[in-house]
Parts: structure tokens; sequence; C-alpha cells
């Protein structure tokens, strides 16, 4: 079998920065991080100084480059991840927001045929609902046509139908989330906190019904609210308050670096998981574009490289990309922890084991990017992108 040694560069492992090393693949994956003097001979990938990381694990996509998953087609899936891919993202989660169920079904079945086809491109780690199931008052750029209340006629039908699911975002507070949450939880399914009104305390009742998981904290969430003169705490207080972990789109629009320094300081780098939320437009020039399916979807605007609905009341998911995420997340929690969130934390989230670490017996999935976070080479699987 062949063997590919990496050398040269900064090795973010588990244990810290380590230069010195070298990194032995085979077959796929991680065989060995030894002394440069101890590597085996074979190919030899000379990181000349840059860093050495594993891929870049987003677990919030809709998708990009002129197309989204719920467009249902298989090109649909295969150009988003290839084209996320030359930008260190490895694994992805595609993400479907609110839509009707045969959308739903026809996203599905082109996430089945596109599985096998997906050569070049970031793999796939199953599929996150994004929906329908949110508060109107927090519905933000998903469709409001299509929200609803969970009941579970409807949801478990759809379970068994789409065992790919690994995820789904529901607001707490709707008559019949608990029971949701139980549910997903027994099938081992990520139940995340979204699109919510909730308060504090519902939130945490939450926690204790199976979810464990808060989708783009702070973004279409409750907070601190006075009513008469007192002041009650929201869903973002529950996150710093129990054990959830959160995901953040550290594009540095949705959350400012002074807030997600103090989301780092407050949840640390193995809670906080980044993800891109990054939907049609990304890689595509200001414009007018469609969330969801086109056939079904809604319109929103890109100006000045930030997503927005028509009456630019608000954001509409983002057109970031990976690399950005870390660029930005360093500034607040600095290069090695910021790596962490984008690899480790949503790797252990999403139950990914082989994944997010430089460890042996994990996939060959590396990015080598310098300071800046410039991204020069991608391997996933040991395979060059």
């Amino acid at each position: 079998m062949a063997v590919t040694v990496f050398r040269g560069g900064r090795f973010l492992l588990p244990e810290g920065v380590r230069t010195g090393m070298a990194l032995v693949v085979r077959d796929g994956r991680i065989e060995a991080v030894v002394p440069e003097a101890e590597a085996p001979e074979g190919e030899v990938v000379d990181a000349a100084g840059q860093w050495i990381s594993p891929g870049f694990i987003d677990m919030h996509v809709h998708g990009g480059w002129g197309h989204d998953f719920l467009d249902g087609t298989v090109e649909a899936y295969l150009v988003p991840a290839r084209e996320h891919a030359l930008h260190g993202t490895t694994t992805m989660t595609p993400s479907l927001a609110t839509a009707s169920f045969s959308d739903y079904q026809r996203a599905v079945r082109a996430y089945r045929e596109a599985l096998p086809l997906n050569k070049e491109g970031a793999q796939f780690a199953g599929i996150h609902f994004e929906g329908p199931y949110f508060a109107l008052s927090k519905a933000g750029a998903q469709d409001p046509a299509w929200l609803k209340r969970p009941v579970p006629e409807e949801y478990l039908p759809l379970l068994e139908a789409f065992p790919e699911t690994v995820r789904v975002s529901a607001a707490p507070e709707l008559e019949g989330a608990m029971g949701l949450g139980e549910e997903l939880r027994r099938r081992g399914i990520v139940a995340a906190v979204a699109h919510t009104d909730a308060s504090c305390a519902t939130c945490e009742e939450a926690f204790m019904h199976g979810y464990s998981l808060m989708t783009h904290f702070y973004c279409a969430m409750s907070t601190v609210a006075k009513r008469g003169y007192s002041r009650y705490a929201g869903a973002v207080e529950a996150g710093y308050l129990q054990d959830f972990d959160i995901e953040v789109i550290a594009d540095g629009v949705h959350l400012p670096i002074d807030l997600l320094r103090l989301v780092y300081r407050i949840k640390g780098a193995d809670r906080v998981a980044l993800c891109t939320d990054a939907i049609r437009a990304t890689g595509l020039p200001d414009g007018e574009y469609i969330q969801g399916s086109l056939e079904n979807g809604i319109k929103f605007v890109v100006d000045g490289g930030v997503a927005l609905r028509p009456d630019r009341g608000g954001l509409a998911g983002s057109v970031a990309t990976t690399d950005r995420l870390v660029r930005t997340m360093a500034r607040a929690a600095g290069l090695v922890d910021a790596v962490r969130m984008m690899t480790a934390t949503p790797a252990r989230i999403l139950g990914l084991s082989r994944k997010g670490r430089l460890a042996p017996g994990c996939d060959a999935d590396i990015v080598l990017f310098d300071d800046d976070v410039r991204v020069s080479r991608v391997y996933i699987a040991g395979q060059a992108i």
C-alpha cells in the first residue's frame, strides 16, 4: 500500500502544536505521528513551514456556488461539496431549511444518489433538518408557510423515511417539542434548539428531554427581555447556564468579535463549534437569489457580501467558507482553539470518531494553510483535492 508522509510543518495535534514531526498516511488513514527521523519511506508532502491541520468539519451548510441542497439534484450536492473542499472543508452535514415534505423527499433522494459519486468534494456526514418546527416570531429567513408544531404522526414517518438524519433543529417551546427531543435522543440523532422564543427555563427543561445543541447561537434566538419592571432570561442565557454545545456563525457579521470572545471565554473551545450556514450565493457576486429550492424557495439578496432578507431587515444565512470562520475566530480565541472549534468539537458533537484529529486510526483528512489561514492543500482520506 502507498505511504504518504507529511512533514516540514507545524502540526496541530490533539496534544498541541508540534514541529519536527512526520505524519504517516496509509490507505486513507493516519497510521502514525512520529519524529521526522523515524518516518518511513514514501511520497513526501513538504509543508514548508505551513500549518498542518485536521480537515474542517462544517455541521451546518445549505449549499453554495448557485446551488441549494433543497434543489433536489445530484449537482446541487456535488458542486458545493467540491467548492467548499477547496476552502478546507473535508466533511459537511448538508442542511435542509424549512420546506414541504415533497421537497424533503426530493432532496434526500438526490443526497443518496450523490453519496457514491462524491469523489472530489467534502464527505457527507448525514442530513440536518433545520425545521420545520420553529416559532413564527423567530422564523428569520425560514419560509413561514411551512412552519408547524411537531406531532408524532408526522415526524415519526419522516424519521423512518430518512434514516440519513443526524440532526434536527426545533423550537422547544412548541407543543410536542419535548417528545420530539426524547425521540431524537432515542435514535441517536442530535436535537438542537433553534429559531426559538423560549424562556431560559423552557430551554433548560429541553436539555433534560434530549436537546444538546444550540443552532447558530444568538441568531433567531430569545435573550433577556423586560416585561413590566422585571427581566427574564431567554435561550441565549440557557446556552451559557446549561451544558449545551453551541454552534456559531463566526463570519464576523452574524456575531462581532466581542461576542465571539464572550462565547469562547464562557463556553470554551470544547463546547463551541463553528459553522458556515452557507447558502446558495456563497462564492457568487452580490445580487438577488433564492433560498431553498429554486421551485419553492423565497427570495433574498446579497449586498456587500452579506446575505439579507429582501427588506434588509435581517440576515439570511451566510456566504462564508470554513477558512474564513477559522480566520475570524482566531482573532477571538487564537488559532489553535479556532481550529479545534472547526474540527474536534463538531466531530464529537456529530459522533464522528475518526474525524477532527490528527491521530493514529483517524481518517487522513488534512488541510495545509499559512498564518493568514489561506488554504494551499486539502486531502480527504489521504487523496489530494
